[in-house]
């Protein structure tokens, strides 16, 4: 098993992340205190920081003739997981950033992928692949 990674990101708001990554995502809540909430994130770490003020919103970096929100965030699902979270988003009204479709069609790395923001402003990609395997594929 790969290790978890630990994420922290900040939000103007815990009742929003609640809303979001415990609601609409499914998170399972962990510890947390009047200023951030800890999810686990598909397996992983996540942390809630309630903050002042939130960052400046993300630059933009063309792939594929899309604008992808940098900096972004997320996890590699298995592709029933990524189809159902797609029709779960869509039906919730969130906002596409880049609406879910299949890159590298046919070829190494065929992946799904899809982009959008929590209720705070901080960017989400997920994937899935054809084939885990290729992950890491180059060609």
């Amino acid at each position: 098993m790969a290790q978890p990674f630990h994420l922290a990101i900040p939000v103007s708001n815990l009742a929003n992340a609640e809303a979001f990554y415990g609601e609409l995502l499914g998170c399972e809540k962990g510890r947390s205190d009047s200023q951030w909430i800890n999810w686990n994130f598909f397996g992983h770490q996540l942390v809630t920081h309630c903050v002042e003020k939130m960052p400046s919103p993300p630059s933009h970096n063309g792939v594929d003739s899309h604008a992808v929100p940098v900096p972004h965030f997320g996890v590699v699902l298995e592709m029933s997981q990524w189809q159902a979270l797609a029709d779960k988003v869509s039906a919730a009204d969130i906002e596409f950033v880049i609406e879910p479709y299949i890159r590298f069609k046919d070829q190494p790395g065929e992946q799904a992928t899809m982009f959008f923001m929590d209720y705070c402003g901080n960017a989400l990609e997920f994937k899935a692949f054809a084939a885990i395997e290729q992950l890491f594929a180059t060609d």
